[in-house]
């Protein structure tokens, strides 16, 4: 006799509703796939504390400067309602030496800008290309003198340029000079050279994230076709990091033109540029009216010497 097998049947049972339905999570991350509301409310995260805190400590008082350069004085509360008034900037068209010390102040933060970014350059250059695996070393050698105090940088210049500094002992020593060079400190000149200083490892670092972003297949596709190095540097190098070049340029120009610091420490009296004009009125002369008026003078200044050169130089066509 023949054994039967049994076997079980089994019967399919009805699925529930909430096991056929999508994890409400799940529908999140598969709506954030194509740019969807997690996406977007991730951006507004991202973005919303920077915007709040520009808003809060530069857009605000820069409004609140520009609406008290239209106050006629200081008198009562600071934040109390007053006519508005045109005699300041009046007053500022008017009188000549505040327009011939900013166009001063421009050339100084040109010059400054220029030199910083032909002397940054090489840097960038030997970090990108020839440094190799010790380039973050070098990098971070050439950033570690800006872990000290600005202030202690410039007084060290100070110190450098002085009647008994490092280049008028070492003048004497070696028997060049018999007396002091006076002229080293205390001028424009000394303010241009500390800036220089300053700026260079600033301006360094969009140089070098421009040269980074270059294909090394360029130079192996050019040296091929028989491009000796220089004609690389003058056909693909330069081009094509021209874009950190302007960026580096304006990064230094703009805030060199109201720079008060350093030449009040190294420039004196015959080193004043436009920002110590607009210091000595908020501070000694407390006319904080005329100071905010000469304030947004340059900033409308630069902001108008910005679009002029960013109409001439076409910016966007670097960065593509």
């Amino acid at each position: 006799m023949g054994r039967s097998e049994s076997r079980a049947v089994t019967t399919p049972v009805p699925s529930r509703p909430s096991d056929t339905l999508p994890h409400p999570a799940a529908r999140g991350m598969g709506e954030g796939r194509g740019g969807g509301l997690d996406r977007r409310a991730t951006f507004r995260w991202l973005y919303l504390p920077p915007l709040l805190w520009l808003g809060l400590f530069f857009l605000i008082p820069l409004s609140l400067m520009a609406a008290f350069s239209f106050r006629a004085n200081i008198r009562g509360n600071l934040l109390q309602w007053w006519t508005p008034t045109l005699a300041h900037y009046t007053s500022l068209a008017a009188t000549g030496s505040y327009w011939r010390l900013l166009g001063i102040s421009a050339l100084m933060a040109f010059g400054v800008a220029t030199i910083a970014v032909i002397l940054a350059y090489p840097v960038a250059y030997f970090l990108a290309f020839r440094a190799g695996r010790r380039a973050g070393l070098y990098l971070v050698l050439l950033l570690i003198p800006f872990w000290t105090s600005y202030l202690l940088r410039v007084m060290a210049w100070k110190l450098m340029l002085g009647t008994e500094g490092v280049i008028n002992s070492f003048l004497q020593y070696v028997g060049l000079i018999q007396e002091p060079l006076t002229a080293l400190l205390y001028n424009r000149n000394a303010v241009v050279v500390t800036l220089i200083y300053v700026w260079i490892p600033f301006a360094t670092l969009p140089i070098l994230a421009a040269l980074q972003r270059i294909e090394p297949n360029l130079f192996e596709a050019a040296a091929d076709l028989g491009a000796r190095p220089f004609q690389q540097f003058r056909r693909i190098t330069l081009p094509l990091s021209l874009s950190g070049v302007f960026g580096a340029f304006f990064m230094v120009f703009i805030p060199t033109i109201g720079e008060y610091v350093t030449p009040l420490l190294v420039g004196g009296s015959r080193g004043s540029m436009y920002g110590n004009i607009i210091q000595d009125f908020f501070t000694k002369a407390a006319n904080w009216p005329l100071g905010s008026a000469l304030s947004m003078v340059m900033l409308v200044t630069t902001l108008l010497l910005v679009f002029i050169a960013t109409r001439i130089i076409n910016i966007r066509d670097l960065l593509e």
